[in-house]
């Protein structure tokens, strides 16, 4: 008997499946898993004894700065720093400069990633003034993750804090809208409360009300319009209390690095480097975090990667900018946090893969499953290692998690059947392409 030819094989690994975790072999033909277990020719087979094999994880917050602001990040070195993580896919935000606000701006986003992209990968469209009434068409372009709304200023110049904007916003498509909560009223009026040269006092100036009254702001509106949003990057237990009541129309996004840092030790530590927005609070805040993650409310895991150079963030706050690199630390700080025994892998899976499929209706990802694309983030979950600065492949050249001792390792990641990194080492070429949502892509006939 003639055993089947495949392209690759994945031997012997620990397979988390939508159902249960098995020891057996993953047969992959033409980017696509072909079979799970039995026996079969490859032309390629890695040993994964030893190793666990988890669904490709998926980054639905990071921003790769390209255009305009490359200094720190490219697309490039963006994407090459998520594969060297063990991300296979990244949603790619419009705060760029120019920005990503109308549909040239998105073709051209394409086109600079065609080649140079490591992942997978899928752009958002910034909502402003201008394009409020025309967000319906601008979500369904090729390429697209949807739409997304600044109601607190940061980072670039979009900026929709207005209640009768976000409205039309929300009343023009259908797709799931990203949304950064800070209420911007509340930001002028508490401008006072920055002390100039002490970047602890950034979550004094952004406090919890600023987050939790933009939070409640744009759900009310969300239900107003009937309209589903995903809120981004949530770092308060209020924000996870009051979202635990409106499940049916918000889906919620938390960070490792909110997730891992406290401010008492983050300031005095890394001083502006633990600067971002909404800010590294203090302890309490973390840990009100954690027990809303054990009542199940955040659906996701971003890393909100947001890379500045070291020259910028070394200014004296608060004329530093916010943001810190992350997607090449998110899956590793999440399996240390299960070793630790804080969530289980099976909830890491469901929130960088499972989860963000299903909020975000993805086309064959999000899970291992004869049909869908191989997509893997293989890892040694018994892995102890250090975080080094020469292991960093952004082009910002720093983390805040540069020292810190984990458990858990990412391996290799493979993309669509592409071996994308193997321990440590880069493929030749970079290959991620479009995602495909069910939104915006049509199956292909039959007659093609």
């Amino acid at each position: 008997m003639t055993l089947p030819v495949f392209d690759l094989c994945l031997k012997n690994g620990s397979v988390v499946l939508p159902d249960a975790t098995v020891v057996t072999d993953v047969y992959v033909r033409d980017g696509r898993i072909a079979r799970i277990g039995g026996q079969g020719d490859a032309g390629r087979v890695i040993d994964c004894t030893g190793l666990t094999i988890l669904p490709g994880v998926i980054d639905t917050q990071v921003h790769f700065r390209e255009p305009g602001l490359t200094g720190a990040e490219d697309l490039a070195t963006g994407s090459m720093a998520a594969v060297m993580g063990g991300v296979t896919a990244v949603f790619e935000m419009p705060n760029t400069k120019p920005p990503t606000d109308r549909p040239e701006a998105v073709v051209d986003k394409l086109e600079r990633a065609r080649g140079r992209m490591w992942c997978d990968h899928a752009f958002y469209v910034g909502a402003t003034t201008d394009n409020a009434d025309r967000c319906g068409e601008l979500e369904m372009l090729p390429g697209t993750a949807g739409i997304k709304i600044f109601m607190g200023s940061s980072t670039g110049s979009l900026l929709v804090s207005d209640d009768a904007v976000l409205e039309r916003v929300l009343r023009s498509g259908r797709r799931r809208v990203a949304i950064h909560a800070e209420d911007e009223a509340r930001l002028h009026e508490r401008l006072s409360e920055r002390r100039a040269g002490d970047p602890s006092s950034h979550p004094v100036w952004r406090d919890e009300e600023t987050a939790l009254r933009a939070t409640q702001r744009i759900v009310r509106l969300a239900r107003r319009t009937g309209r589903r949003i995903h809120v981004l990057h949530v770092t308060t237990p209020a924000e996870l209390e009051f979202l635990s009541g409106h499940k049916d129309i918000a889906s919620c996004e938390v960070t490792p690095q909110h997730l891992t840092l406290a401010g008492e030790e983050a300031y005095a530590e890394l001083g502006t480097l633990a600067q971002m927005n909404p800010p590294i609070r203090g302890r309490k805040w973390r840990d009100g975090l954690w027990y809303w993650m054990g009542q199940g409310v955040p659906d996701i895991i971003g890393s909100d990667h947001a890379p500045h150079t070291l020259e910028a963030k070394q200014r004296s706050y608060p004329e530093t900018p916010s943001g810190m690199p992350g997607v090449q630390t998110l899956l590793p700080l999440m399996l240390d946090h299960v070793a630790h025994g804080r969530l289980s892998l099976r909830r890491v899976v469901d929130m960088t893969s499972a989860g963000p499929q299903r909020l975000f209706g993805l086309v064959r990802k999000g899970r291992i499953a004869v049909g869908y694309d191989a997509d893997f983030s293989v890892v040694d979950l018994a892995a102890r290692w250090t975080v080094r600065q020469e292991w960093l492949a952004s082009k910002c050249g720093w983390s805040p998690f540069v020292g810190r001792e984990l458990t858990g390792r990412p391996i290799g990641t493979i993309i669509r059947g592409n071996v994308a990194m193997w321990e440590g080492q880069l493929a030749p070429t970079a290959q991620g392409e479009p995602l495909l949502f069910d939104a915006t892509d049509r199956p292909q006939s039959a007659d093609k």
